[in-house]
């Protein structure tokens, strides 16, 4: 397969560097159909907020780009509506393999998404972090860009970016209202009406074609091949790590996972693969010859050749395509984000043609700058000192692993307790287990959605998991932070306790405004 790398002088030799260990996993909750899509309740309720939790906020902590809500009353009734509009469809946890509505749209809107060529991103784990990685790195050379990405944390507008920022509230109703009669020529037309992914899909490509972008860098919802992004045809593929979620809908091994998203892999195209399980590896690796598609493989093409942590982060090392970048700091945590840069690295040296056209690195001051400029909301994210509460999306076992594995590394807690609110179609017993031998206590909960797991359900299997004495029950997710930060505070002011709050892109994103971060 090898043979099909047009980058492989690049790469180094011995078995160390192999392509395909499954150790590679990130705590992003990535597919648009889970955990943090859609809002069902009035969000009113969770953004007033604790006036107990916000009191301990740190007043240091940074400014982010997760919008809060319009301060114009007016505009964020309208936004609201255009919310309820969008809620009215299929949500994104109902899905129909098929391409033909979306597609229509695209047609009758004049193809907008070839308008500007395009970086696709699949995977289970890191998509999100990656995407935005990507970016950082694109605007740092100058280009205009668009970002798509799923689910969102706080706000429906964090899903579509422009030049690095969320689209302004204005500008979501703007683009709604102007592509909306064409929506509804398309659901007259269809069997079924365009579901609220394909709405915002439709979307995104427009106000991208409208800005207009100079590359558009876009996430996956769910798998690849159907998925309602899948009519852009990327210069430029991505395969984050694949690991098993949504096993209903996308198979019950990474091989056959790997299947559906080897569907963003078009003709021509360079596919930049993250280290894989060898089954998807092998799936990936043989759909790129099926399309004649250039391959740059973690392990092999590009890498992490040292990271170390560092004060608010990392300090790494990487190799690209076109050589080697020392002394890249990056404000995230964890060996997965160490690989998620590599892979945007990589796939943004494809794009300007590193490793194929061109013999020669990206400007390295400016690759510094990028990554030292990157956040990813919710992922291993500080959001209160004294004591210290993280915030972490992980949603399955593999970003659980992940996420223990970093917490431990970056912050090195002696007494961590656990805010747990995950949601009921996933595996929960794999995510409790694969943050028991780091939590010292763990409080159950739930968010405010209807897709939350059953406390009483989730309180069972973690008595099963940690023992009935390190389980603590609180139905209301404001009452359980609380709980925790009580139980973290009990150890002492310098015990070196803290709390992370975990299982689901919504049960954070509700953390994230009962703490304060607006």
């Amino acid at each position: 397969m090898s043979d099909n790398s047009r980058f492989a002088d690049a790469g180094p030799d011995g078995p160390d560097d192999a392509y395909g260990p499954d150790d590679a996993y990130d705590p992003d909750e990535q597919d648009g159909s889970g955990d943090g899509g859609v809002r069902d309740v009035d969000m009113a309720v969770i953004e007033a907020g604790s006036r107990t939790l916000r009191a301990g906020v740190s007043p240091t902590a940074a400014e982010d780009d997760v919008p809060a809500r319009p301060a114009d009353p007016a505009v964020d009734r309208e936004l609201r509506e255009v919310e309820e509009e969008l809620l009215g469809r299929w949500p994104e946890t109902k899905l129909e393999p098929s391409l033909d509505r979306i597609a229509a749209l695209m047609d009758v809107l004049g193809e907008p998404q070839r308008a500007y060529p395009s970086i696709h991103i699949t995977g289970t784990n890191g998509k999100t972090s990656t995407a935005r990685m990507i970016e950082r790195l694109l605007l740092s050379f100058e280009l205009r860009t668009g970002r798509y990405t799923s689910p969102h944390v706080q706000s429906v507008t964090e899903r579509i970016s422009l030049d690095g920022a969320p689209i302004s509230a204005e500008k979501f109703i703007e683009t709604y209202r102007d592509i909306q009669p064409f929506v509804g020529m398309v659901d007259d037309a269809q069997p079924h009406r365009l579901s609220f992914f394909e709405v915002l899909t439709g979307m995104a490509y427009a106000a991208f074609a409208d800005a207009p972008v100079d590359v558009a860098v876009v996430e996956v919802g769910m798998g690849g091949g159907w998925d309602a992004t899948n009519v852009v045809d990327g210069q430029v593929a991505v395969v984050t790590p694949i690991a098993l979620d949504h096993t209903d809908r996308l198979g019950h091994t990474p091989g056959e996972i790997a299947v559906e998203k080897s569907g963003i892999i078009k003709k021509d195209a360079t596919a930049v693969l993250a280290q894989q399980p060898a089954d998807a590896a092998q799936t990936l690796l043989k759909r790129a010859v099926e399309v004649d598609a250039t391959v740059a493989r973690e392990g092999m093409e590009f890498g992490v050749v040292h990271r170390e942590v560092a004060v608010g982060g990392q300090l790494l090392t990487l190799r690209g395509l076109g050589g080697t970048y020392e002394q890249v700091f990056l404000p995230l945590h964890g060996e997965h984000q160490a690989r998620n840069a590599a892979v945007a690295l990589a796939a943004v040296e494809a794009f300007f043609g590193i490793g194929s056209v061109h013999a020669r690195t990206l400007d390295l001051d400016t690759v510094r700058g990028a990554f030292a400029a990157v956040t990813s909301p919710g992922r291993l994210e500080v959001v209160r000192r004294s004591p210290t509460v993280v915030l972490d999306a992980a949603h399955n076992p593999a970003g659980a692993t992940a996420a223990a594995a970093a917490v431990g590394e970056a912050f090195g807690f002696t007494h961590l307790v656990g805010v747990v609110g995950p949601s009921g179609d996933k595996d929960v017993r794999g995510l409790l287990e694969a943050f028991e031998p780091v939590f010292a206590e763990v409080v159950v909960t739930r968010n405010s959605t209807h897709r939350a797991m059953d406390v009483d359900e989730l309180a069972a299997l973690a008595v099963e998991v940690f023992g009935e004495d390190r389980v603590q029950v609180e139905p209301r997710l404001d009452d359980a932070l609380e709980a925790a930060i009580t139980l973290a505070e009990d150890e002492g002011e310098f015990s070196g306790a803290g709390v992370l709050v975990t299982g689901s892109v919504i049960t954070v994103g509700e953390a994230r405004l009962l703490l304060g971060r607006k």
